[in-house]
């Protein structure tokens, strides 16, 4: 197996529309949490979400643009950005050994609610004719194959919060065994369509609005902790052979370790202290590192009652006493959930922090819970960290669990 380096990394997100944005945002503490503007917020219980500021038409063209979903928008420019930073030379490239490897829980939710709402609210009998082609899951993946030539594998992943994560462990393995050169790597999501977020609400999963921080209402690991609140982006990684990268002068972010996957197979929403432990433990194996070695982990930490509490509850199994010395961020206090693309942007932040030699606040941790007793690193960033090695955690409903294993560049 090859050791695989991460050269380039491209954000959208609500903490900025670029790595090097969105990182500064999450180490200063500052929320992409706001008050939906939609014209629907009026009907939501809780009319908050992690938006981004982006107009698609920025970047494509009048006729590509009223093909490409939000999510596919999302997902190309992260895409273009990560290739941007790896300085590859695509022409020197057997484009048949580049993958594209893309997660996403919702995929074109906003065209295919826009259908329904001309079909079933306006009465009409016909929608846009691109409806299908903008809707359909795979449509980020394709459109970043397309977009540069890459006629490798084109894999798109769907299992729910833990898709990008997935994602980027599948393409790690394919690059570290020689199958490919070169893999694009992530996850993209927008899932605020009145819809989805109605189709949320009855889950009661989400949040309820902070009445004297609005911006503060996602507060993982805090006892007061009410809900997920959720978030629109996507993040995009180059994968190639480190070998590879150091022979050509790129730039390391960082390296990927291993990948560990495993499923819960016992309730479609309630998450299990087995299989996250299963998933961390498959994760450490395959990166052949030892639990004492590890430095630190960016938790899936949402926010919910169940989530928080039963991650700790499997964080304290793998690694005994020595839970309460390793340092865990939730960055989704800041950035929302963004569901298929959450693992993805958190990789990327983690990757960034050890960059950076800091460890990511949780924020909104004022109230202690017995159950959530480890240090979340509350309510500010810690610089001058020593973090070589990190997991990051991503479980998610229908019990796919995957982990990613990262350490900072030598």
């Amino acid at each position: 197996m090859r050791r695989v380096a991460v050269t380039g990394i491209g954000v959208i997100s609500p903490l900025g529309n670029s790595a090097g944005e969105a990182f500064q945002s999450a180490r200063q503490g500052r929320s992409g949490i706001r008050f939906l503007e939609s014209p629907f917020a009026k009907q939501l219980v809780a009319p908050i979400a992690a938006t981004v500021c982006f107009d698609g038409a920025a970047y494509f063209e009048p006729l590509k643009l009223r093909m490409l979903d939000r999510v596919s928008q999302f997902g190309v420019v992260a895409a273009n950005q990560a290739l941007a930073e790896s300085q590859l030379d695509l022409t020197k490239m057997d484009r048949g050994r580049v993958g594209v490897f893309v997660g996403t829980g919702l995929g074109g939710t906003l065209s295919n609610d826009e259908g329904y709402k001309s079909l079933y609210s306006d009465g009409s009998d016909r929608i846009k004719p691109f409806t299908v082609l903008a809707g359909m899951h795979n449509a980020p993946a394709a459109w970043i194959g397309i977009e540069h030539g890459f006629t490798g594998p084109n894999l798109t992943y769907s299992t729910a919060c833990s898709s990008s994560a997935v994602a980027i462990g599948e393409a790690w393995l394919r690059v570290a065994n020689g199958a490919l050169d070169m893999a694009i790597a992530g996850g993209s999501e927008a899932p605020l369509s009145f819809g989805s977020i109605k189709a949320w609400e009855a889950l009661h999963t989400l949040a309820k609005i902070d009445k004297e921080l609005p911006h503060a209402s996602c507060k993982p690991f805090s006892k007061d902790r009410s809900g997920m609140v959720l978030g629109e982006g996507a993040a995009m990684l180059v994968l190639e052979s480190r070998d590879n990268a150091i022979a050509r002068g790129a730039r390391i972010q960082g390296e990927l370790l291993g990948y560990g996957l495993a499923t819960d197979a016992g309730h479609i929403t309630r998450p299990s202290v087995e299989g996250q432990v299963a998933a961390m433990s498959a994760a450490l194996r395959s990166a052949a590192l030892d639990p004492p070695l590890l430095d630190a982990i960016n938790a899936h930490g949402t926010g919910t009652l169940a989530n928080d509490a039963t991650e700790t509850a499997a964080i304290k199994v793998i690694f005994g006493e020595r839970a309460y010395q390793i340092p865990v961020s939730a960055t989704k206090a800041m950035h929302g959930h963004l569901l298929g693309a959450a693992g993805a942007l958190e990789c990327a932040l983690s990757l960034l922090a050890m960059q950076h030699d800091v460890t990511l606040p949780t924020l909104h941790l004022l109230t202690s819970d017995p159950d959530c007793d480890l240090d979340y690193v509350p309510n500010q960033a810690r610089n001058h960290s020593q973090v070589r090695t990190m997991l990051s955690n991503s479980f998610a409903f229908g019990g796919t669990n995957a982990v990613l294993v990262l350490r900072a560049s030598d």
